[in-house]
């Protein structure tokens, strides 16, 4: 057993593609791959892990805690101490006993069952935005026709709040996931959605409808089970889980497609493909670099290194899930790979809830636009498409233009 003594590289690391998971991770993997690293924010050390066995080890050990409000968590975003203290913590943010009941509470809403009935509607929302584009004409930009509109109406109609208020949980989760931000402008951003999702739950507790929310709180009130600000809570993990992320997934999964032409023609020629094209797509991008962290309770070894209680630990998802151990060529886009289980859902007891229908989303969306739009290509080089920077998700940011 080891203690790691080198003079630790500032975190988070800038991409150099927009595709690939910052350089210095691979350098980790083979050299270092259980080592410290400084946030650029707070100046604090903390462990990161970036081979996929360490990752699930640490995702999936009960001895070490997700709460976000313990000193020796590594928060990767700028909330100030005196603001953490009075959060209400989201579902990733919490550990079992209060983690559980909340958790069971939104699962069944989230089943593969439940999630395929919503199959039609997915359908014909995606196929409104398709035939707008088509009748425009290219070129379009992919990010305001397509990539945000789609899960941002799906989101919009799973908790029953306006299709007009999308632009407001846009900017709000683009926001709270920033590393450069501003405390100030963190603050307004937490404060705002806080109130938004305040309101909406005492909505639901009035107004009718079968909304998932609304359904959540009426099982609740049939037998209490968790607290009302557990509810607000929920509303903010779909948020970021099924809203956010989705949007930059589609935009930088057509940008791969399109980079490879030849498996884009493979499946659009064989639409069996389609569901291990979305996997690889998810394992290859990783749209979040990294899974929320882990604070150590008490003395555990990772990879031969002895990190102790009172210190935390980053899971670089991205980087497990271009482990060579595990994945041959793991830095090629590849949809003839032999499936794996990949890291970017998360692992363990806070693997994403929402995985069902993310998968069922990004199927339903590249499935049909490469079989209606088989022209699809970019408007403009590559090299002109600007790409986010100083952020926890990875995307596109600003246009995405393309034509057919």
């Amino acid at each position: 057993m080891t203690e790691n003594s080198n003079e630790p590289p500032v975190f988070p690391m800038a991409r150099k593609c927009p595709f690939d998971p910052p350089p210095e991770y691979a350098k980790m993997r083979a050299e270092d791959p259980v080592t410290k690293v400084k946030l650029q924010w707070s100046q604090k050390e903390f462990w990161v892990v970036t081979r996929q066995e360490h990752v699930r080890q640490v995702l999936s050990d009960s001895t070490m805690s997700s709460n976000w409000k313990l000193p020796h968590y590594p928060l990767q975003v700028p909330v100030p101490d005196e603001m953490l203290q009075q959060l209400e913590l989201p579902l990733v943010g919490t550990d079992p006993p209060e983690h559980s009941p909340r958790r069971r509470m939104l699962i069944p809403e989230l089943t593969a069952k439940r999630v395929q009935a919503l199959r039609p509607r997915i359908q014909e929302i995606v196929d409104d935005h398709i035939d707008a584009m088509l009748k425009a004409g290219g070129p379009v930009d992919l990010v305001t026709a397509l990539a945000f509109p789609v899960p941002a109406l799906l989101f919009c109609e799973l908790l029953g709040v306006p299709a007009e208020d999308s632009d407001f949980f846009r900017s709000a989760a683009e926001t709270l996931v920033r590393t450069d931000v501003e405390q100030d402008e963190m603050i307004r951003s937490q404060i705002a959605l806080e109130a938004y999702l305040d309101k909406l739950v005492t909505r639901k507790e009035t107004e009718e409808g079968d909304d998932l929310l609304r359904r959540i709180v009426v099982k609740n009130r049939e037998t209490p089970t968790i607290e009302r600000r557990d509810i607000v809570n929920l509303a903010k993990n779909l948020l970021f889980g099924g809203f956010d992320t989705t949007s930059n997934m589609i935009a930088l999964g057509v940008l791969v497609l399109l980079e490879n032409p030849d498996q884009l023609a493979a499946v659009r020629e064989d639409p069996s493909l389609l569901p291990q094209a979305i996997e690889e797509l998810i394992r290859y991008l990783s749209i979040a670099d990294s899974s929320p962290a882990r604070a150590v309770r008490q003395d555990i070894e990772v990879g031969g290194v002895l990190i102790r209680e009172g210190e935390g630990i980053i899971a670089l998802t991205a980087s497990a899930n271009r482990d060579e151990s595990v994945w041959e060529d793991a830095d090629t886009f590849d949809i003839y790979r032999k499936p794996i289980m990949h890291s970017a859902f998360g692992h363990g007891i806070h693997q994403c809830p929402g995985a069902n229908l993310v998968r069922y989303e990004l199927e339903i969306v590249f499935g049909t636009l490469i079989s209606r739009i088989p022209g699809l290509r970019l408007a403009v080089p590559l090299d002109e498409i600007a790409f986010k920077s100083g952020t926890l998700v990875q995307g596109v940011h600003g246009e995405l233009p393309v034509t057919w």
